[in-house]
């Protein structure tokens, strides 16, 4: 952080990995607060078969965690190495420090649309580890695709999508944003 009120290394768009381990975090939080909740409301449990115990909500959720941060990352991994300034595109010369940084500015976001597309494979990947678990517990296929059937026709399947839509929104929202650290009126040098 600079103290000369210079533009330091902390300024500037937060790095896709800092991005990434927030927007999961905030995925998981959602995600078991939302499933919760829905339980809570609805008085039924996420899953609702007897003898099948945990493993299928475990698995559910750990396919559904990998899937949403491959997901956010193929989003978001294209801005880290446009912004980096010192790895050249294949041959082309490197760019000088300070020339042309606002010109490739709108190169570098990525798309919302990467949202979409990782809530729907964070939506899949969940419905699959379910059902993995469930069969890998003893249920048969039938039970199995009954569980999976019922999580996506009813409000979980809601929770774990928006969940997903929600956390990788902001994770790619956190690196389009210019925003700068917040400073408090004296730690400006040019004060009015």
């Amino acid at each position: 952080m600079a103290a000369d009120g210079s533009d330091g290394p902390s300024q500037g768009p937060v790095r896709p990995p800092v991005a990434l381990a927030f927007a999961t975090m905030g995925f998981i939080a959602l995600l078991i607060f939302g499933l919760g909740m829905t339980s809570l409301a609805t008085g039924e449990d996420v899953i609702a078969s007897p003898g099948l115990g945990q493993a299928p909500g475990i698995t559910g959720v750990v396919c559904a965690t990998l899937a949403f941060a491959g997901g956010l990352w193929a989003a978001i991994a294209r801005a880290s190495s446009r912004t980096d300034a010192a790895a050249p595109a294949r041959g082309a010369a490197p760019a000088a420090a300070g020339s042309g940084s606002s010109a490739g500015a709108g190169a570098r976001h990525p798309s919302y649309w990467g949202a979409a597309w990782t809530t729907a494979a964070t939506f899949l990947a969940y419905l699959g580890g379910v059902w993995f678990g469930a069969v890998f517990t003893g249920a048969d296929l039938g039970v199995a695709t009954a569980v999976v059937g019922r999580l996506a026709t009813t409000w979980f399947g809601l929770v774990v999508a928006a969940a997903a839509f929600v956390s990788s929104w902001a994770g790619i929202a956190i690196v389009r944003t210019r925003a700068r650290r917040p400073r408090w009126p004296w730690e400006d040098e040019f004060d009015e």
